[in-house]
């Protein structure tokens, strides 16, 4: 656990979890990740905003006593997820005093995870503040980015918003602020891709109400702080908005090589004519990294022998990850191979009823793939060149089913 000054009386706490490989069993940490936690000394009242993972309370209460604190009168909960509020009992039984501020939607959630009585929450309201003395917060309420609870907390006059999971990174570093822009920035597109993705249209609309405010840094649950928020707003401002960069992105697997065939094949095409392409294979799939490459990318082509008549169930598993991420790639593609016949086309477009994409003629080889097959995918990376240039301005027709 370190403690560092961002301003006079306001402190950063940051739990780094140098090693931890996974988060909630199902998000690869390639960098390990951080909890940070905040604590304002008011010149009348002293606020914790969020806390630390439940493992590393005990640390947590040492080193808010490091800072001589001996009386605390309040805990700002942003958003209830147990990384953040998992060590609110252990501060609560450290400074019974205290009372926990939280919208009532993140109340209930706390109250139903942590076992808290009622009489320990306050309410806080949108737009609400609330006087330290000679700071004051004020909070605005951002549901959906990723919980329907959250809130964002804006301290004045230092100007610095707590937004807990908004625009965090799983970085552990001993860096507090992002300096490493170029490493923060695929922490933070990788957070973005698994966990903020499906509910772009609502950041979009909390992101126009941060765009008024005089923000001097952007204070994380999650990864360093930003002393440059400039650089993070627009890194989400351009993933939120609806526009595509001209990238194809190929989810594939083989078992005989006949897909495998037609995959690289395509790609070499795609290739010549100056497409970015990037293959994915799903049978041992690193899911940050796919994730990561569908946040803006605007083709997806997805490459599966049959199985059972239908998509092989690896190729159903990224399906439905780029279901639920709702990728916004404009166009989608399907090839692939089979041996005694095949609804396998039909059947893994119904995985995908989120993913509103324009789709191409599909490809699908019957055992090997023959000439035909290969002057068919020499027709699908023209049509899907046409597309990433009709994007930007119309051109001629491209085949589409």
């Amino acid at each position: 656990m370190i403690v560092r000054e961002l301003r006079p009386n306001v402190y950063s706490l940051s739990a780094l979890d140098w090693d931890r490989k996974i988060f909630d069993e199902l998000v690869p940490l390639p960098d390990g990740t951080s909890y940070n936690a905040y604590l304002v000394k008011g010149s009348e009242k002293t606020v914790l905003i969020d806390t630390v993972h439940p493992s590393m309370s005990e640390g947590f209460i040492k080193a808010l006593k490091s800072l001589g604190l001996t009386r605390l009168d309040y805990i700002v909960s942003n958003h209830a997820e147990l990384d953040h509020a998992g060590s609110i009992p252990a501060v609560l039984a450290a400074f019974p005093e205290a009372k926990v501020l939280a919208n009532a939607k993140c109340r209930s959630l706390l109250a139903a995870s942590l076992d808290l009585p009622r009489e320990m929450f306050g309410l806080i309201q949108d737009n609400g503040t609330l006087s330290l003395g000679d700071r004051s917060l004020r909070f605005m309420w951002m549901p959906w980015v990723h919980w329907p609870d959250t809130t964002v907390t804006y301290l004045e006059p230092d100007n610095i918003l707590f937004t807990c999971d908004f625009f965090g990174a799983h970085l552990a570093t001993s860096e507090l602020y992002a300096t490493e822009e170029a490493r923060v920035e695929r922490a933070a597109r990788m957070y973005y891709a698994e966990i903020m993705m499906p509910y772009r249209k609502q950041i979009s609309k909390h992101l126009d109400r941060l765009a008024i405010e005089n923000i001097a840094l952007i204070a994380p649950s999650h990864g360093p702080v930003y002393h440059r928020p400039e650089f993070i707003l627009q890194l989400y401002r351009e993933w939120a908005e609806d526009a595509t960069r001209p990238e194809v992105i190929i989810p594939y697997l083989s078992m005989y090589e006949s897909t495998t065939k037609m995959v690289n094949y395509l790609i070499d095409r795609l290739m010549e004519k100056g497409l970015k392409v990037q293959p994915f294979n799903v049978v041992e799939l690193d899911s940050g990294r796919f994730a990561s490459a569908l946040v803006e990318a605007s083709t997806l082509i997805f490459a599966s022998p049959t199985v059972l008549d239908g998509a092989h169930p690896a190729m159903a598993t990224a399906a439905y990850l780029v279901n639920a991420l709702k990728a916004k790639a404009g166009y989608a593609g399907i090839i692939g191979s089979y041996g005694w016949g095949t609804s396998m086309p039909d059947n893994l477009r119904s995985l995908l009823p989120n993913l509103n994409a324009n789709w191409f003629v599909p490809v699908i080889a019957s055992g090997v793939p023959k000439a035909e097959d290969f002057t068919a995918l020499d027709r699908l990376a023209g049509d899907i060149c046409l597309a990433n240039s009709a994007a930007a301005e119309p051109g001629p027709t491209i085949r589409l089913d």
